[in-house]
């Protein structure tokens, strides 16, 4: 049963088994659907004791893809969020940054450490599969994780659910730390005021350059001949 999702095992699927299938696959099944009863169970109990005990739960629960689970198991694994000199040495601490080799004139980018708690790291893994995958919702760090995966060639899907979860791992320390309301798409809003503000600037420009252009264009040419005749005409 190597790489079978729980999931899957339906015992409504295994109806279309031959009967000696199902025999021997009926105390697998049941054992499946208890452990798949129990788990929900204790979702449900954390997903009702951690706000209470936690309230740091909910912070960290603003970003799409990090349920109860992934933000106590974080809380309770870092302990104490001014450990870190900043944000960014979580994903190390967690053992998400890819180590590296110089080899004469070229970088190679080789596999995270897998040091730290490896508990959390699954976590912090399957928050990325959920914000990259169909049912993301649309904010910077899924942008981002698609844009990595779309240059980075081969294995790039894989590289790029690593690395947002080492973003991740750094964008809910930050929050943790400051307790700041998140917002999902705060650097593409952010590119969008500096364009408009941009436009706005260029656009004043243009007009401050058509008005003098029209002021040149009004003014009467005094040339050396109207200035003869006036001289005489007095």
């Amino acid at each position: 049963m190597r790489g079978c999702n729980v999931r899957n095992m339906d015992p409504e699927k295994a109806e279309g088994l031959s009967p000696e299938l199902q025999r021997a696959l009926e105390p697998l099944l049941a054992a499946s659907e208890e452990v798949s009863e129990r788990i929900s169970e204790y979702n449900h109990r954390i997903a009702a004791l951690a706000p209470a005990s936690y309230p740091q739960v909910e912070l960290l629960k603003q970003i799409k893809g990090v349920g109860t689970l992934i933000a106590l198991t974080f809380l309770l694994t870092l302990e104490d969020p001014h450990r870190f000199r900043k944000s960014g040495d979580v994903g190390s601490y967690l053992g998400l940054q890819p180590g590296g080799r110089n080899s004469g004139q070229s970088e190679p980018q080789m596999h995270i450490s897998k040091a730290g708690d490896p508990y959390l790291r699954t976590l912090l893994v399957q928050g990325a599969q959920h914000i990259l995958g169909p049912f993301g919702i649309d904010c910077d760090l899924r942008r981002w994780g698609l844009k990595l995966a779309e240059h980075s060639g081969r294995n790039g899907k894989k590289r790029a659910i690593v690395a947002t979860a080492r973003k991740l791992a750094v964008l809910l320390h930050h929050l943790w730390v400051s307790g700041e309301v998140y917002e999902p798409l705060h650097n593409s809003s952010s590119v969008s005021v500096a364009a408009a503000a941009q436009n706005q600037r260029q656009n004043k420009v243009k007009i401050v350059l058509g008005r003098k252009k029209t002021e040149v264009q009004s003014r009467v040419p005094v040339t050396a001949l109207m200035g003869w005749s006036t001289f005489h005409s007095k």
